[in-house]
């Protein structure tokens, strides 16, 4: 997909705020949400987020700074579906 039109699509999303994203964490709703890069994905049916923890890594926030030390890029978001953008 062109960047630019990933950028309008993901500008139609709506916003929430990280106190909106931390209760998307596998405890307190049954949602789980990562973000990354400003970008909102739901990682509720990943079998490696289970009751909202993967790894040391804990659901209902930006990922964005622990990347770095990830075996993997930001790319293994591509697969879950955008919900939201951070603000």
């Amino acid at each position: 997909m062109p960047i630019e039109q990933n950028k309008t699509q993901n500008s139609k999303l709506p916003t929430y705020t990280k106190n909106q994203l931390a209760l998307r964490n596998g405890q307190d709703r049954p949602e789980i949400w990562c973000a990354c890069e400003g970008i909102i994905y739901d990682v509720t049916h990943s079998r490696l987020w289970k009751n909202g923890k993967h790894y040391q890594h804990w659901a209902g926030q930006d990922l964005s700074k622990e990347l770095a030390d990830a075996p993997h890029t930001k790319s293994v978001f591509e697969k879950f579906e955008k919900v939201g953008r951070l603000i």
